[in-house]
C-alpha cells in the first residue's frame, strides 16, 4: 500500500471513531434531556445526528475497505444502496445545517416573537422539505442508474462511468444537485449568521458603553478590576466572530473540495490524482465528526447534560462498589466470629 494511501487509512479510521462516539452522545443527550427535546432546534440536531451516524455506519467503513482492497467490496445491488445513502444523507445533512442557521436566526434578530415565528410544526415542515429534497435527488440518481464504485474517491457514489449514454443529462443533474445542496446551504449560512454577528456585535457596543461609562464613574477602581473588565469587552467582541467563522468555515473546508471536485471532473478531460479525490471525500465525511462539537457538545445545555450523566454514573458504580465491600466486610465478619460456650 502507498504511504499516501496508508495516511489516508488512518485519516478514515479517526473520523469514524469521532465521529461515531460523538454522534452516540449527543444522541444520549437528547434522549436524557427533556429540555433540549422541547426545543425546535433539537429536531433538526436530531435529524442531522441519525444522518452523520448511518453515514459513519454504512459509508466510511466502505471507503476503508475500498482503500486497502483497491476496489469495490460488494456487488452492484448492494453498491447502488450505499451510493443512494451516501446522496441521500450527506444532502439531508446539508440541509439541516442551513435549516439551524435559519433557527439561530430568528432566535436572535426577533427574540421577543421567536417562539410564535419558530414553532415544532414549523421544524417537522422544514425536515419534511429536508427529506423530500434529498429523497427526490437519490432516488433519480438510483433510478438512472447513475450511482456505483467511483475508484476516484473509493466509495459507492455517483459515478461518471455509468452514464456514459446520457452524460448531458447527468451533467444537469450534478450542477443541479450541488447548487440546491452545497451553494443554497452557503448562502443561507453566509446571509443569516452575517446578520446574527450584525446583532451580537450592536450589542456588544451597547455593553461597551455602559461598560466604559462605568469605569470613568470609578475612579478608585483598582487597575486590575479595570483590566479585568477590558479584557473581557475584548473577548466579547472576539466570542461571536470566532463562532461564525466555525459553523462557515467547516462547512466550506470539508465539503467545498469535494463539490468542486465533482464539478471540475464533470468538465475536464484530464486525470484528476485518485489521492485528492480520496482526500476530498474524506474531508466531506470530516463533517460527520465536526457538527456534534459545532452544533451541541460545546454548548452549555449539553456539557451540563454530559456532567450529569459522567456523575450520576460514577455514582452509581462507587456505590456498587462500596456495596460490595459492606457485604464482603459482613461475610468475614462471620466467619471470623468464634462460637461461645
Amino acid at each position: 500500500m502507498h504511504i499516501a494511501d496508508m495516511a489516508v487509512s488512518v485519516f478514515v479510521v479517526v473520523i469514524i471513531a469521532v465521529s461515531f462516539l460523538s454522534n452516540v452522545v449527543v444522541l444520549i443527550c437528547f434522549l436524557y434531556n427533556q429540555e433540549i427535546r422541547k426545543q425546535v432546534p433539537g429536531l433538526f440536531i436530531l435529524n442531522l445526528t441519525v444522518c452523520n451516524l448511518l453515514l459513519t455506519v454504512s459509508n466510511m467503513p466502505l471507503t476503508l475497505v475500498g482503500l486497502i482492497n483497491k476496489g469495490n467490496t460488494g456487488g452492484s445491488g448492494f453498491c447502488q444502496t450505499v451510493g443512494f445513502l451516501d446522496t441521500f444523507l450527506t444532502t439531508n445533512s446539508m440541509l439541516s445545517m442551513g435549516a439551524l442557521s435559519i433557527d439561530r436566526w430568528v432566535a436572535v434578530v426577533f427574540p421577543l416573537s421567536y417562539h410564535s415565528r419558530i414553532r415544532h410544526r414549523d421544524a417537522v415542515i422544514g425536515l419534511g422539505y429536508t427529506w423530500m429534497h434529498s429523497l427526490s435527488f437519490s432516488t433519480v440518481a438510483t433510478c438512472s442508474s447513475w450511482v456505483g464504485y467511483h475508484h476516484l474517491y473509493a466509495s459507492c457514489t455517483l459515478c461518471n462511468a455509468r452514464a456514459s449514454g446520457s452524460r448531458t443529462q447527468f451533467i444537469i443533474y450534478t450542477v443541479v444537485l450541488h447548487s440546491l445542496t452545497f451553494l443554497l446551504t452557503l448562502i443561507v449560512l453566509c446571509v443569516t449568521y452575517l446578520k446574527v454577528l450584525k446583532v451580537a456585535r450592536f450589542h456588544c457596543k451597547r455593553i461597551d458603553v455602559i461598560t466604559m461609562q462605568t469605569l470613568l464613574l470609578l475612579v478608585d477602581i483598582h487597575p486590575s478590576v479595570r483590566q479585568r473588565c477590558l479584557d473581557e469587552r475584548r473577548q466579547r467582541r472576539q466570542r461571536a466572530t470566532k463562532k461564525i467563522i466555525t459553523f462557515i468555515g467547516t462547512f466550506v473546508v470539508c465539503f467545498a473540495p469535494y463539490v468542486i471536485t465533482r464539478i471540475f471532473e464533470l468538465f475536464t478531460l484530464g486525470q484528476i490524482n485518485p489521492h485528492w479525490g480520496v482526500l476530498s471525500k474524506c474531508l466531506a465525511y470530516s463533517k460527520a465528526a465536526c457538527d456534534p462539537f459545532v452544533y451541541s457538545l460545546l454548548r452549555n445545555q449539553y456539557r451540563k447534560t454530559c456532567s450529569d450523566l459522567t456523575n450520576k454514573i460514577l455514582k452509581r458504580s462507587s456505590f456498587n462498589s462500596s456495596s460490595r465491600m459492606v457485604e464482603n466486610g459482613r461475610a468475614n465478619d462471620t466467619i471470623n466470629i468464634k462460637p461461645t460456650h
